[in-house]
């Protein structure tokens, strides 16, 4: 179990946004189960948590567990991209039927009685947001129904439909929930960052991560490469190394997302280019990620960076990232590490209740800030 406290006020005012009191004063505690699944394909993180509010935010996280995905579902979900419209449709679906009964798992195995709503996030079939296109599937109106509790999800639409870029959404519950650092980093599927500029909440996605050095140790009949135990084997190919560091993405300025059509279509295909060892490719993607990462956190000195998602446990890539900042990083506990993103989103869910925003339009380029969510009820 983890406690935490933060420093920012939840009601009054968020930013430049008012909040009015009304004489029917929201509820100050909230017990949630909240689910995330990201594109690294770790599993499903669902996390019990109680959220309290008594001018500042403060969490208790009772149970957390990843569920693995089985190799159908690893699949299935590696390969939502190239699917017709029928066959999506159908595998949102079965991922709804799915996730309903991984979280009904959940409950039952943990005897959790006192639920007053379930966040959900889905899974990112596809995110385009130039396009205006972002689609999540598990966040059918039927979930409702096959959990018999009031559930909001399907986050990111909304967003996009107001010209956001639909991600990341973490940044406000980092404002929230992780005040204490400067620079919040996830190391999930991509690696993004969230820090406040001038007062004001600014994330936006660094490169990608997981999402690649899991893809080539897959070739090794690994899910992931312990420790970063075989990228510290190989060696660096330089030229590769410039070709990516010399990407258009990290000329722009936020905000700015990454989406898993722009890995297929332009990391993957400058990595199979050079014809490279799995050991090479996955030191030389390392030594990338460490690099974008610098670039980033020494924009500013003296500061407390905060480390968290799978990429965490990569010492390997700590370790490179580590020797080009003198910014202190911060590695914190497993359930920080593993189920940020779950609590974050959980807290979304609450906010969108609440009729509070929870999607800021500085972070995602939106119109507006806005409360983001779909709400089904039983």
């Amino acid at each position: 179990m983890i406690k935490n406290v933060v420093k920012d006020t939840c009601l009054i005012r968020f930013f430049s946004i008012r909040i009015v009191i009304f004489t029917n004063m929201p509820k100050t505690e909230y017990h949630i189960v909240a689910t995330m699944s990201g594109t690294s394909l770790d599993g499903l993180d669902i996390i019990y948590v109680t959220f309290t509010c008594d001018g500042i935010w403060h969490f208790t996280i009772h149970n957390s567990e990843t569920i693995p995905y089985n190799q159908f579902w690893k699949r299935k979900l590696k390969n939502l991209i190239g699917l017709s419209s029928e066959a999506l449709k159908q595998t949102d679906e079965d991922y709804t039927k799915y996730l309903s009964e991984t979280i009904l798992g959940f409950i039952s195995k943990y005897h959790i009685e006192n639920i007053d709503l379930i966040s959900s996030h889905g899974h990112t079939a596809l995110h385009q947001p130039e396009k205006q296109v972002t689609y999540q599937i598990g966040n059918l109106p039927i979930l409702a129904q096959l959990l018999g509790h009031t559930i909001v999800c399907d986050f990111r639409a909304q967003d996009v439909a107001l010209g956001g870029q639909g991600a990341p959404l973490v940044p406000i519950g980092d404002k929230l929930l992780f005040s204490e650092y400067d620079h919040c980093i996830n190391l999930g599927g991509f690696a993004n960052l969230s820090t406040d500029d001038n007062m004001v909440r600014v994330a936006y996605d660094i490169c990608p991560a997981n999402i690649v050095l899991n893809h080539y140790v897959n070739v090794l009949g690994q899910d992931f490469d312990d420790k970063g135990r075989i990228a510290e084997s190989g060696t660096i190919d330089r030229q590769l190394l410039t070709e990516l560091n010399a990407l258009g993405f990290y000329k722009q300025v936020y905000p700015k997302s990454l989406g898993l059509e722009w890995v297929n279509e332009i990391i993957f295909t400058i990595i199979d280019n050079h014809n490279l060892k799995t050991e090479d490719i996955l030191k030389t993607f390392t030594e990338h990620i460490a690099t974008q990462i610098a670039k980033e956190i020494n924009k500013k000195e003296n500061n407390l960076i905060l480390i968290t998602g799978g990429g965490a446990y990569n010492d390997y890539l700590v370790s490179r990232i580590k020797s080009k900042t003198k910014n202190n990083i911060v590695i914190p506990s497993k359930e920080i590490i593993e189920f940020k993103e779950a609590l974050i989103f959980g807290l979304l869910g609450i906010l969108k209740i609440r009729g509070e925003i929870n999607c800021l339009a500085s972070v995602t380029g939106a119109k507006h800030d806005h409360s983001s969510g779909k709400i089904f009820r039983p």
